[in-house]
């Protein structure tokens, strides 16, 4: 039979509200009686019901996790390290894949909503500012991690982008290139919009003009960023370097090089962005901007905690630096 608060109050030998007040962490009661009751909470396998405590206006210690992807080693670290906070503070993580859909994105959010969560966590590229205006109207915590929208009022954790593309372009222009492409996510997000801006500015900051045609749009896959890179590589305007706007769209463009039978970094110099694993096992290993995965997620779970527990109003907007990870995949380019 299922183990119930009844059971927890006659084992420890206190009363019901007492137990009631150590799974809602509220009240006064001694440490020694806390960690009595948590002790045979442990031993029973006691599992205290969501449900319930959503239907009495409570916490269910519940955070909702919007992610675009995954399959993108990037997100998928940010996950880890929301999860990993989340739990050190007593919350569990569900994690809602969109697939950069807006259709599943509102699916998710009505089912959190269901659900009772006790705030929703966004690394998506919302497009439907409406969509998150109505959260915050619900009073509803909600905070990105990785994505920006300064229209909108909530919390907000994520890298400086234009420092990031222009440390990678600045890097390549050290090496002596001039010829430098760019590859980029969806311009409709404000991160990719940011990183060709950063990459705008070092070009005009060494006198080198900017040509459009070096810009190619791409979607967020490997499959995408070896299309596109494959488009540059055999345009009329040669390139000798690549700044691409993820780890997946560089990894891509190493492999059209490769099918063009041209070295890395001898003949294409590149560097992606987000230093995921890929990064380190991908040959030769790449150069790229290394975004603070684990600081990221730890802070967008201790913002949105502090609304939930009523610590604080006012919206934070965090923007962390980025750092250049140098490895094997830039080079001079040939004379």
């Amino acid at each position: 039979m299922k183990v119930t608060i009844y059971d927890i109050a006659k084992e420890a030998g206190v009363s019901i509200a007492t137990v009631s007040k150590v799974i809602n962490r509220g009240g006064r009661i001694s440490e020694k009686t806390r960690n009595k009751v948590i002790k045979i909470m442990e031993e029973l396998n006691y599992q205290p019901s969501v449900v319930a405590s959503a239907l009495t206006g409570k916490q269910t210690y519940t955070l909702g996790l919007l992610l675009p992807d995954l399959a993108n080693p990037f997100f998928a670290e940010i996950a880890r390290s929301i999860e990993d906070r989340a739990q050190e503070m007593g919350f569990n993580v569900v994690i809602c894949s969109t697939d950069n859909s807006l259709d599943k994105e509102e699916r998710y959010i009505s089912l959190l909503k269901q659900k009772s969560v006790d705030g929703i966590i966004i690394a998506t590229g919302v497009r439907n500012d409406a969509l998150l205006k109505e959260l915050v109207r619900q009073k509803l915590p909600v905070a990105l991690i990785a994505r920006d929208m300064p229209a909108v009022a909530v919390d907000i954790v994520l890298v400086d982008d234009f420092q990031g593309g222009y440390l990678a372009t600045s890097y390549l222009i050290q090496n002596g290139h001039k010829q430098i492409a760019v590859i980029a996510e969806d311009t409709e997000v404000m991160s990719s919009k940011e990183r060709i801006r950063g990459y705008r500015h070092a070009l005009e900051e060494a006198g080198i003009p900017f040509h459009p045609e070096l810009v190619r749009i791409s979607d967020f896959s490997v499959k995408s960023g070896k299309i596109a890179a494959g488009e540059l590589l055999q345009g009329l305007k040669a390139c000798t370097a690549v700044f691409a706007c993820n780890d997946l769209l560089a990894i891509g463009t190493i492999q059209a090089a490769r099918e063009m039978k041209l070295s890395i970094p001898d003949d294409l110099s590149v560097v992606g962005f987000d230093n995921t694993i890929l990064a380190t096992i991908v040959d030769p290993p790449l150069t790229t901007i290394a975004q603070p995965i684990q600081d990221m997620g730890a802070q967008v779970v201790n913002m949105i905690l502090r609304h939930i527990n009523g610590g604080h109003t006012m919206n934070q907007r965090m923007v962390l630096p980025p750092e250049l990870v140098i490895r094997s995949s830039v080079s001079k380019p040939r004379k």
